[in-house]
């Protein structure tokens, strides 16, 4: 098993769009893959999960994976879920 720690980068924190990213780059993985915020895990590979633990910018997470490839996968979304980018908003 392979987990790291890290805060939670985009202003949107992990909802909607930035949470969208997250399952997708997950799920190019084969391992079993969690992420953890105030004791209660989520399946990175569902979006409605992941949204459902609330984490907000700033947030210490900590991403959890096992499997063949965990390693990769757990650096993949660490580096994803810590950037700090902002992208441009569509006119409503």
């Amino acid at each position: 098993m392979v987990e790291r720690e890290t805060r939670v980068g985009p202003e949107e924190g992990l909802h909607a769009r930035p949470a969208a990213r997250f399952v997708k780059t997950a799920r190019r993985f084969s391992s079993e893959i969690v992420v953890v915020k105030d004791g209660r895990e989520a399946n990175a590979k569902s979006s409605l999960k992941v949204m459902t633990l609330g984490a907000k910018k700033g947030d210490r997470v900590i991403i959890r994976a096992e499997g063949e490839d965990a390693r990769q996968a757990v650096d993949a979304l660490v580096e994803l879920i810590s950037a700090d980018e902002h992208e441009p908003q569509e006119d409503a």
